[in-house]
C-alpha cells in the first residue's frame, strides 16, 4: 500500500463530507512509523479546517477527593487501593467560586467540576447544582460537570441550570474493559451518556490509553467514540499510580499516542478532541505535536490527583505553535 497516497485520499473523504470506514481506520492506525508525520499533518489540516487555530482550554476542579466504591484500577481515588493521596469532601462553595474566577482570569474557557464518587447523593447534588449557580452569577465561564452515574432528572436539572456539557468516559474498549473495573459495566457508562445527550446536554467522553490494552482495541474505542459523537473527546495517557493494579504498566511509545489522537481525528473532524491527563508527564513537548496532528484543546493547571502546567506556560506554548485560546 502506498500510505502517503492512502492517508490524502481518506482526508479528502472527509473534506467531502463522505467520511472515512472503520477498514479505513484500521490502516491508518496501522501507519508504518514512517509515514506518520504525513498522517499527523494530515489530521491537523483537518482541525484547521473543521475548528481553525482555537485551542479548547480547561480547567477542573476536584470538588470531592475520597475513597471512591468503584474498583477501577487506574485510579487513585479507588476505596480498594493504597495510594496515599489526600482526601477531602465538598469544600465550601466559596474556595471553588474564588477558582473558578482564577481559570477564567488565566484564559481558560471551560471549568469542569468533577466528583470521586458513583453518583451524586441527594443532599451533594444539591450542593452541587448551588456551586453551579453561584458560578454563573460571579464569572460567567462555561461550565461542565463529571458526578458519575446520573438520572434523568438530574440530568435536566443542570441542563436547566446551563452546564454545557457532561463528561462520563467509557474509558476503554468494551472487550478491555471487564479487566480494568469490575464495579459496574461498560453499559452502565453507556447509559448515563445516553441520559445526558437526552436531557439536551453536550457530551463528553473518552478514555485512557496505555492500560495494556491493544492497538485493535484503542480502535474498538475510537470507533465508540465516533458511534457516540460526542462534542468533545478526552483522552489520558496513563501514568501509573503506585499502589494501584496498573503501577507498574509499561508506557505507550509516542508514536502510539499520536496515532490516536490522529485517527481520532479522521473519525470525528467537528468535535473537540483534547489532550487530558498525562499530557505533561508522558510528552516532552507538553503536547505541541498533537496540537498540530488532530487535537485541538488541553486542560491546563492540574487534574483530579496531580500537579499540571502552569497556564500561563501553557498559553505561550499555544502562541508559539501559531495557535490561539478559544476566549
Amino acid at each position: 500500500m502506498n500510505y502517503p497516497d492512502f492517508i490524502c485520499e481518506c482526508q479528502e473523504r472527509v473534506f467531502s463530507g463522505t467520511g472515512i470506514t472503520s477498514d479505513d481506520a484500521k490502516r491508518l492506525l496501522d501507519t508504518p512509523d514512517e509515514h506518520l508525520s504525513v498522517l499527523g499533518r494530515c489530521a491537523g489540516e483537518i482541525t484547521r479546517d473543521f475548528g481553525g487555530t482555537g485551542v479548547d482550554v480547561e480547567q477542573l476542579y476536584n470538588i470531592k477527593k475520597n475513597a471512591c466504591s468503584e474498583d477501577c484500577s487506574f485510579c487513585s481515588q479507588s476505596a480498594f487501593f493504597e495510594t496515599g493521596i489526600e482526601t477531602y469532601q465538598l469544600p465550601p462553595p466559596e474556595e471553588i467560586v474564588k477558582s473558578a474566577q482564577k481559570a477564567k482570569t488565566e484564559g481558560a474557557e471551560s471549568y469542569c467540576l468533577v466528583a470521586a464518587w458513583r453518583e451524586p447523593s441527594a443532599e451533594d447534588f444539591e450542593k452541587v447544582c448551588n456551586i453551579i449557580s453561584m458560578i454563573n452569577e460571579r464569572v460567567q465561564i462555561d461550565i461542565e460537570c463529571s458526578l458519575g452515574f446520573l438520572t434523568g432528572w438530574q440530568a435536566e436539572r443542570l441542563y436547566d441550570l446551563d452546564v454545557k456539557r457532561y463528561n462520563h468516559n467509557i474509558e476503554t474498549a468494551r472487550s478491555k474493559f471487564s479487566e480494568i473495573c469490575t464495579t459496574h459495566t461498560y453499559d452502565d457508562r453507556l447509559k448515563t451518556l445516553r441520559i445526558a445527550r437526552d436531557a439536551g446536554l453536550e457530551l463528553c467522553t473518552g478514555g485512557i490509553i496505555g492500560l495494556g490494552e491493544s492497538r485493535e482495541q484503542r480502535l474498538e474505542m475510537a470507533l465508540e467514540l465516533a458511534r457516540l459523537a460526542p462534542e468533545e473527546v478526552t483522552i489520558n495517557m496513563l501514568v501509573p499510580v503506585p499502589g494501584t493494579p496498573l503501577e507498574l504498566q509499561t508506557e505507550l511509545p509516542d508514536s502510539e499516542i499520536l496515532r490516536m489522537f490522529s485517527v481520532l481525528r479522521f473519525l470525528l473532524p467537528e468535535s473537540i478532541i483534547k489532550i487530558s491527563g498525562g499530557r505533561e508527564a508522558r510528552l516532552q513537548d507538553d503536547g505541541a505535536q498533537l496540537l498540530q496532528s488532530g487535537a485541538n484543546g488541553i486542560i491546563t493547571g492540574g487534574y483530579l490527583t496531580r500537579d499540571g502546567n502552569n497556564a500561563v506556560d501553557d498559553m505561550e506554548m499555544i502562541k508559539e505553535i501559531g495557535l490561539q485560546s478559544q476566549i
